[in-house]
């Protein structure tokens, strides 16, 4: 089960990430998750939003450089331990996180990560065999 992140390439600059989340904000859009790499001169910034094809079609009509790739999010118990599991069934399976982040829910108790992987079928697959519950787009919606 995969979601969809929207990638967007921004100016290293004051203001720009702003300008970005006023787009989103004009057009309705609700970000579940987000993270923000930056380099010297500009940023990636990686979202999960509430309606993909919405956000994607008025980032890029915006003028940004934007990509979609599919990723993994997933619900844990929110204690220690949990996710050195999940990075131990990767590891057991040959699966190398490439990169994560947490988002907060209104869920009390769980933990809630996105995953981007080298292999994210069977990365999936072996999740879902091990009992770690994988979030749809759907449920992303939702939350």
């Amino acid at each position: 089960m995969m979601v969809k992140q929207i990638s967007v390439f921004l100016e290293n600059k004051p203001g720009k990430l702003k300008e970005l989340t006023d787009v989103l904000r004009e057009n309705n859009i609700n970000m579940r998750a987000l993270s923000v790499a930056d380099a010297q001169d500009f940023g990636i910034v990686r979202l999960i939003v509430d309606d993909v094809y919405n956000a994607s079609t008025v980032i890029k009509d915006a003028g940004y450089v934007s990509s979609t790739k599919d990723v993994m999010a997933i619900e844990l118990s929110d204690q220690p331990g949990s996710l050195a599991n999940v990075l131990d069934i990767f590891g057991e399976n040959g699966i190398n996180v490439e990169y994560m982040y947490a988002f907060n829910t209104h869920t009390s108790g769980k933990a809630h990560l996105i995953f981007r992987v080298t292999d994210i079928k069977k990365g999936a697959e072996v999740l879902k065999a091990s009992d770690v519950r994988l979030i749809s787009q759907e449920d992303l919606a939702k939350l």
